[in-house]
């Protein structure tokens, strides 16, 4: 997957997309393009998202993760927070979701004030899903089959930017497991099935 490690920045993406097809992009394109670039935004979004929740440290168990107060004053904790990722591919798009790992096990319901999660409270339909890179499988499939090079820019670009968010993820999570195929692993799977004459319809292959 090594075509995966580098991409243009967006703008440029965008730019090239423009040109090669005289100024009309695909509303498909446009869709996949517009999210990502929310993802690039993220963290300096002024509207809250499941993602910036997760890394605010006001939401966590500090009893549970020896929390205490640095020499700055801000919060901070002696264990990282365990936490399990889940790649997800669906008829929505590619979405990245989370679970509290509690005594080693990775949970999916409510829980509120338990001691033994990492945060506060945990609340599945709003915290689980941490972004969404709308119609990307649709838009992976149209790719191998009318796509230009700058649609499979994009695509390595969506790669780029979810490895990016897991690698912040990292800095101050105890990340246990990843599962599901990333962007890079999809595309080779679908890929592998168009040689086959295999793919008929977008599937969850999680």
């Amino acid at each position: 997957m090594s075509e995966f490690l580098k991409a243009p920045a967006l703008k440029e993406i965008n730019a090239n997309k423009r040109k090669l097809n005289w100024g009309e992009v695909p509303a498909i394109y446009h869709m996949v393009s517009s999210s990502v670039g929310e993802l690039d935004g993220i963290l300096t979004h002024g509207f809250d998202s499941s993602y910036k929740h997760l890394l605010n440290r006001d939401t966590w168990n500090m009893d549970l993760l020896g929390g205490y107060t640095d020499k700055d004053g801000n919060p901070a904790v002696k264990i990282k927070p365990q936490i399990s990722l889940k790649h997800v591919f669906n008829e929505m798009g590619y979405e990245l979701h989370c679970f509290p790992m509690i005594q080693g096990e990775r949970l999916d319901s409510t829980l509120l004030k338990n001691p033994w999660c990492p945060f506060l409270a945990w609340i599945p339909e709003t915290m689980r899903r941490l972004f969404r890179i709308n119609s990307l499988p649709a838009f992976i499939i149209y790719s191998m089959d009318n796509g230009d090079e700058a649609d499979v820019e994009l695509i390595k670009y969506a790669f780029l930017r979810v490895d990016n968010l897991i690698d912040i993820l990292r800095g101050s999570f105890d990340i246990i497991e990843i599962d599901g195929f990333s962007i890079a692993e999809f595309y080779r799977d679908i890929e592998r099935q168009k040689a086959n004459d295999t793919v008929n319809e977008i599937r969850d292959i999680n």
